[in-house]
């Protein structure tokens, strides 16, 4: 039980919600996008649905992985994909791991909550040496307590959270000096990159209090190459406003799965990932958040079709790696859709 209840982490006070309070997207106690949004909408997804739908919401059999090879050291742009939102941005000689979720279930506790469909195709403690972590908001499947904690014995760099955030750090034994918190449009220079928070329309709360930390999509810039990673977000006209400020992008990592009718103004459906994608500036696609936990009613192969149907129809560099692959964003590789056995 005491697992569980720091696991909940803690709400920002003192000095941290001092300039919680401060942040022009906090007012009336919480955090509001800047377009007011739902989390769930009427004539959506029903508990029959839940129960009796006929989509297939797991793989057939085991998705293939594959190992990582030893880490990039050169100055080009390769990205990894662990599984879920987790991913591995070696950028210029840098590397930064992006929402790091390494434990069995995303959920307070050990035993219930939905559970990993797959394997991450490497263990925690052989993720190489990164110079920072970041985190796109505090939902349990992109803020994991005993991945943070085996992160903050093992690596030594900072980790980077929108407002608020830190409180559950703080919690969870991370030391202030490792943690940066920022507003949307602030920005952290981290060994030679510019690490910064930008605007997403989502929420935040690990338990029924909702709102108290911010969440945000990041920009991960170094000198010539530059990432953007949706976190998980609704589709919401402030994309082109970002692709203008600080793309284009090199690459993106799109949040494509976890999408409903019943909420489509916090989690985008794959088209809208595709054309939020444009709408930055994007050169290649790498479409996150699906295949490897069952959180929604769609199929489990589902997002990864439509992306690549919507992708093909509006000329748009994808790929689609197997949990574990690094993807040389300068040459990528075709289309393998290995997925189709599975679905």
């Amino acid at each position: 039980m005491r697992g569980i209840l720091a696991a909940l982490g803690a709400r920002p006070d003192g000095a941290r919600g001092e300039r919680v309070r401060r942040s022009p997207h906090f007012h009336d106690g919480t955090f509001h996008n800047t377009a007011p949004t739902r989390t769930v909408t009427p004539g959506g997804s029903t508990l029959r649905e839940y129960l009796f739908g006929k989509q297939r919401r797991t793989p057939r059999g085991e998705v293939p992985l594959v190992t990582p090879g030893a880490p990039v050291t050169d100055r080009g742009l390769h990205l990894t994909w662990y599984g879920h939102a987790t991913a591995l941005v070696e950028i210029e000689g840098r590397r930064v791991l992006v929402d790091p979720l390494w434990s069995d279930r995303c959920s307070p506790a050990p035993f219930a909550g939905p559970k990993r469909l797959h394997p991450m195709p490497v263990a925690l403690s052989d993720v190489p040496a990164v110079d920072a972590v970041v985190i796109s908001h505090d939902h349990y499947d992109h803020l994991d307590m005993p991945t943070i904690q085996h992160l903050t014995r093992t690596q030594s760099a900072p980790f980077l959270v929108p407002l608020g955030v830190g409180a559950h750090l703080d919690r969870w034994g991370v030391p202030a000096d490792r943690v940066i918190e920022l507003d949307w449009e602030e920005s952290a220079q981290v060994g030679g990159l510019t690490l910064t928070a930008t605007e997403a329309q989502h929420f935040s709360g690990r338990g029924l209090s909702r709102n108290h930390t911010l969440w945000s999509s990041w920009v991960i810039a170094g000198e010539q190459r530059r990432v953007f990673y949706t976190g998980d977000s609704g589709y919401f006209g402030g994309y082109a406003e970002i692709g203008h400020r600080h793309g284009p992008f090199d690459a993106t990592l799109m949040q494509i799965g976890a999408y409903d009718h019943a909420w489509p103004q916090i989690h985008m459906f794959p088209e809208e990932a595709v054309e939020a994608h444009r709408d930055l500036g994007g050169g290649l696609l790498i479409p996150v958040h699906w295949a490897t936990f069952n959180l929604a009613l769609h199929a489990w192969s589902e997002p990864v079709e439509r992306v690549w149907r919507e992708a093909k129809a509006h000329d748009v560099a994808l790929a689609v790696p197997r949990p574990g692959e690094r993807v040389d964003v300068d040459a990528p590789p075709a289309i393998d859709p290995w997925w189709q056995p599975l679905a």
